[in-house]
């Protein structure tokens, strides 16, 4: 088993994780300033689900293509 796509992958979904929970963090901070936390709330929500929709299509579109090139998607 090749160890590097193991090692960029789990860096990438830290490295996300990280950022994400920061902005939210921080977004939910500023909401604390006189924003109402509600409104906050909501937007880290629609952000959240903006990056899984689309991190779900980016899943689809790269299977069709690799489906439409004739690339073998059998596990060993």
């Amino acid at each position: 088993m090749e160890w590097i796509p193991v090692i960029f992958v789990t860096f990438k979904f830290l490295v996300l994780g990280t950022g994400m929970f920061f902005a939210v963090k921080w977004h939910y901070d500023q909401g604390k300033k006189g924003r109402e936390r509600r409104m906050v709330l909501r937007a880290g929500g629609k952000i959240a689900a903006f990056f899984m929709l689309s991190l779900l299509g980016l899943g689809i579109v790269t299977f069709i293509l690799i489906r439409m090139l004739g690339m073998d998607l059998t596990f060993p």
